[in-house]
């Protein structure tokens, strides 16, 4: 991946964070929505948002609903944000690496032997 192509993916990662904190008010919305990443193609055309939601599955399920429906509003305001020659389209996946890390840590905590003795 180019320089470029990763300042961008940050500066993405940036306005988008702030345009749904700032901007998005509706209530299907998650109270703690992280961006993890994003990863943009390099053609430009295409933005993936990786997204880490806490809640329960159906929190997480309308919180993506609700963030699949802003994206076109998110790319509208990105336009008048950034200076590019192109501004990608915007999708959001559901990044759940944070929670499958936390079970393997509650895995290995449960394993004999990695107890301290006191």
């Amino acid at each position: 991946m180019s320089r470029r192509l990763q300042r961008l993916n940050v500066l993405l990662r940036q306005e988008i964070s702030e345009l749904i904190r700032r901007e998005l008010r509706d209530p299907r919305l998650a109270e703690i929505v992280s961006l993890t990443r994003v990863s943009t193609s390099p053609d430009l055309r295409a933005t993936t948002v990786y997204v880490s939601i806490m809640g329960g599955d159906d929190e997480k399920s309308a919180t993506m609903d609700t963030l699949t429906r802003a994206a076109p509003f998110l790319r509208r305001q990105l336009l008048g944000r950034l200076t590019i020659r192109r501004t990608p389209e915007i999708h959001f996946t559901l990044d759940e690496t944070m929670e499958e890390a936390a079970h393997v840590l509650d895995l290995l905590k449960d394993l004999p032997g990695t107890h301290p003795e006191a």
